[in-house]
């Protein structure tokens, strides 16, 4: 199974930064991103979608750091549903994007705040937890592909004619 979730847009406001009780920084923002199409009449529409955003650790600090409203930023990471009861009682559910990786888009400003020169590209951070939430288990690299097929993921039986079904 899949939980993937990629995206390009801009912040709607600053990274909003909270500690947990064992010390595990987490910031929460949103991201605006749009489609755009023409109508029947020809006339220009476009429809913003937000998305909320949670970063853990490293990369919270990192969110709160260089990112500002208004900043173009991919997203990756997966979706997550968490609930909890209001003082009412009543049962609540947000769906967020939990982020296990952060690439600021604003080339320029995002590398002369970290020391870089305009044409060092994009800065990139990544989550080196492997769920969406803090843990003491850090994610193993993969072994580098030696292969120059971006497809191999490691399957390494021999082809045999017999095996293709028809």
């Amino acid at each position: 199974m899949l939980n993937k979730v990629m995206l390009i847009g801009r912040l709607g406001r600053d990274p909003e930064i909270r500690y947990t009780q064992s010390g595990n920084a987490v910031a929460s923002f949103s991201i605006a991103t749009s489609e755009y199409w023409r109508d029947k009449q020809g006339q220009r529409q476009e429809k913003t979608e937000w998305h909320d955003i949670v970063a853990w650790d490293r990369l919270a600090d990192q969110a709160q750091s260089y990112l500002k409203k208004g900043s173009m930023v991919y997203i990756e990471g997966k979706l997550q549903t968490r609930s909890w009861d209001d003082p009412q009682g009543q049962k609540k559910y947000r769906t967020e994007i939990v982020a296990n990786q952060v690439r600021f888009l604003d080339s320029r400003e995002g590398t002369e705040r970290s020391g870089g020169s305009a044409n060092d590209g994009p800065a990139v951070y990544g989550n080196e937890y492997s769920s969406g939430g803090p843990s003491d288990n850090r994610r193993n690299p993969a072994p580098p592909n030696t292969s120059n097929n971006e497809f191999n993921q490691g399957n390494n039986a021999p082809y045999v004619e017999d095996d293709v079904p028809f």
